[in-house]
Order: C-alpha cells, then structure tokens, then sequence
C-alpha cells in the first residue's frame, strides 16, 4: 500500500502565498486565507508544497488504504485557483449553480479569479464542504 504524499509540512502558508508571482493569484490567496480560516476556526496549514489547507480528517477506504487530509483547502496554481473539499457535501450541487464561472475535476474546484464568482455563495461552499467531512461523514477529525 502507496503513503499518502500530501502531507502537512512546516511551511509558513502565509510565506507560501507572498511568494506567489501573479498579483492578481496572490491577492485572490490572501482572501481564501482569510476566508476559509474564519469558516472553519482553524489555522492553516501547508499540505505537500502547494496545497493551504484547513482542518484535517482521516479517511479510510474500503480498500484498506488510509491517510489524513485537509477538511478544505485551496492551490493558488499557475493555471488556475484550485479548492478542494467544496463540492462533495448535499448542498454543493444547488451551490455551484449559482458560483459563477468555474470547472469542476476530479474532486476540485476550479476558479480562473475570484472576481468571476459570487463572494458570499464561495462562503457558503466553503462552510457546507467543511461541515460534510468534518461533521456529515462522521470522520475522525483532529485540529
């Protein structure tokens, strides 16, 4: 069985966003910093070397395989902003309709600039997908 290779790291998140080149992917960190550290009550912390996550979780699949996990986070990528944790809880679908410009993968959220998306239902998706692993799959959650 493969260990997971996001995990978290010592790195300074906050170090991590100001040396993020574009400005305008820089500015649209510091704002999920703030936000998704306001919704969930926790710190954040570096995952792997791009990922700033917040709250974490063990999951453990029928497989056998298990590992920890930010609850939610974000990666201020060169291509895009990606989130991760938003779209799996009830609420996300309705949710989404309303988000504004964005694309979903395999498990992410995808955000050009927050500017193309409605501040306020990107709040709601923040606060529904920590709830969902947090409280709804009755993880074992930790700090």
């Amino acid at each position: 069985m493969s260990e997971a290779k996001t995990l978290p790291t010592d790195v300074d998140p906050r170090a991590f966003i100001a040396a993020v080149e574009h400005p305008v992917r820089r500015a649209d960190a510091e704002y999920l910093l703030d936000l998704m550290q306001e919704v969930t009550g926790h710190e954040p912390v570096m995952w792997g070397p791009s990922i700033v996550g917040f709250g974490a979780y063990h999951y453990r699949y029928e497989t056998g395989r298990e590992g920890d996990a930010c609850a939610v986070g974000f990666s201020p990528r060169k291509a895009s902003l990606s989130l991760y944790g938003l779209t799996y809880g009830p609420e996300a679908p309705a949710l989404l309709e309303r988000l504004g410009k964005h694309k979903l993968g395999a498990g992410c959220l995808y955000v050009n600039k927050l500017a193309d998306v409605d501040p306020e239902v990107l709040r709601e998706l923040v606060a529904q997908g920590y709830r969902h692993v947090m409280a709804d799959l009755h993880v074992q959650g930790r700090a």
